[in-house]
């Protein structure tokens, strides 16, 4: 926190006063405003650890996941939105480090995957919730992953239901940027064996990408950072070709270690992969699925539902067997 009063003080001085009164929207650089990641101390890990600290699975869980910095994830589970994210962002500025959160609510919510479907009742109400998971950010420094799979998850939606998504996605946008002037948003992309770089990059321009600061690729999958960079790379190209701009991505490396054996879904054997950081072939290196946290009846997962942490599954995920 301090930190950030002397990165928001040097801005201010360094700039003519017009702009200085009225500074664009995500002028700040939230990494520069704190002193490092936020480790998540309500973490499914951290909590599995806590409960069972006998298990001879503990010491390795605790060592590899539990004191890494991960993504929270807010949806319906997480009450009133605006107080939930409020107490997160207020707690890692506390702390002087940067959050992530991870915006997962939208209306037909995984429509055609269907492991994680609910969300938002209607699109009106995902509005007020997303309104109000931006204001409870407020002028805090954060990170927002803003709704994975919701632009790559157009397989099975009509034209009237593409544009319904993408005016909810614009509109959540929109809110961050009125709100949220120190918060760097990344609209979800996928994966680079979901759709072509091409279909992707219109897909984002016309879902508001602009609006946003990046992109976010590889949520809740296992391809390498390579391929992933790869993909982000040839998104980009794209958008310059096209639209005459680009942006930055990150990519989740929260299992990715092994890279994919084309199961999306709880695959056995993957791996832990590079710890959150900066840079990396991308902007960031995060983990935004939490290793451990299941994607739904499938897989190693069988019989567990979408979030439930799984201690086993994480134990071997650390090792990569």
């Amino acid at each position: 926190m301090r930190r950030r009063i002397r990165a928001l003080a040097a801005a201010v001085f360094a700039l003519p006063l017009a702009l200085a009164v009225a500074p664009s929207a995500h002028a700040a650089d939230p990494t520069t405003m704190t002193s490092g990641f936020y480790v998540d101390p309500n973490s499914s890990a951290k909590q599995w650890v806590a409960a069972n600290p006998g298990d001879g699975r503990a010491p390795a869980i605790n060592a590899s996941l539990a004191n890494t910095p991960m993504a929270r994830w807010f949806g319906s589970w997480s009450g009133t939105i605006g107080t939930a994210t409020g107490a997160y962002a207020g707690a890692a500025d506390s702390g002087d480090k940067l959050p992530i959160l991870v915006a997962y609510n939208i209306y037909h919510r995984d429509y055609c995957g269907g492991h994680s479907s609910g969300g938002a009742a209607s699109p009106s109400a995902y509005a007020t919730w997303i309104a109000q998971f931006a204001g409870g950010i407020a002028d805090r420094p954060a990170v927002v992953i803003l709704e994975p799979d919701a632009i790559a998850d157009y397989g099975c939606m009509n034209q009237a239901q593409i544009r319904e998504r993408e005016g909810m996605i614009t509109g959540a946008l929109a809110e961050f940027n009125r709100q949220a002037p120190h918060t760097w948003v990344y609209l979800d992309a996928g994966n680079p064996g979901w759709v072509s770089a091409a279909t992707m990059a219109q897909r984002l321009h016309e879902a508001g990408l602009r609006q946003a600061h990046g992109f976010s690729l590889n949520i809740s999958n296992y391809y390498t950072t390579a391929q992933n960079t790869a993909y982000g790379n040839a998104v980009n190209s794209e958008l310059g070709a096209r639209y005459g701009y680009t942006k930055p991505f990150v990519v989740d490396t929260s299992r990715n270690g092994n890279g994919s054996n084309g199961e999306w879904c709880n695959a056995a054997g993957r791996r832990i992969g590079t710890p959150t950081q900066r840079g990396g072939g991308a902007e960031m290196l995060l983990w935004i699925k939490a290793p451990g946290e299941s994607d739904g009846n499938c897989g190693v997962g069988a019989g567990s539902s979408a979030g439930q942490f799984l201690p086993e599954a994480a134990y071997k995920m650390i090792y990569g067997y």
